[in-house]
């Protein structure tokens, strides 16, 4: 694992987040990625479920007044602080991701203070999650086209 992979990932999350690309989210996540959330008490394993939640939290979270406020580098990773205010109260949190050696996010924890934003975080993303459109099926396949339609074209 080379710092330089990590800071590639971080870079896309980094972009992602200012995109809101879901395809690109997608493409980011390593296929056995690990999500932890504050409220969920079991890790959820797999690119898919990963993809659901942090989908459905750049939802619930991103956009204006979304704000990281800190950032700390590991060899293979990175903590994000972050904040952002949703109905008069503000919610502050890091996340905590793991690359591996070619920048793909293989684990993703999220800590929220304090309780009553992650009750609210809780409620939010919950809605989120039951309403989301676009699966990760429907992802998988495009990246499966566009990685066979890239494999096909002349070089």
């Amino acid at each position: 694992m080379s710092k330089e992979a990590a800071l590639n990932g971080l870079a896309q999350w980094y972009a992602y987040m200012k995109s809101h690309d879901r395809k690109a989210l997608w493409d980011l996540l390593h296929p056995d990625a690990v999500f932890e959330s504050p409220v969920v008490h079991t890790p959820q394993r797999g690119r898919d479920i990963t993809f659901k939640y942090l989908a459905s939290a750049e939802k619930v979270l991103g956009g204006p007044g979304f704000v990281y406020r800190g950032e700390w580098r590991s060899e293979n990773g990175a903590v994000l602080e972050f904040e952002r205010e949703i109905d008069g109260i503000t919610i502050n949190g890091v996340d905590i991701i793991t690359f591996d050696g070619d920048g793909r996010i293989t684990h993703f924890k999220v800590m929220v203070r304090p309780l009553k934003a992650m009750n609210l975080l809780h409620r939010l993303m919950g809605q989120e999650l039951a309403s989301q459109e676009l699966t990760s099926q429907e992802l998988m396949r495009q990246s499966t086209e566009k990685a066979s339609a890239e494999q096909e074209a002349p070089r």
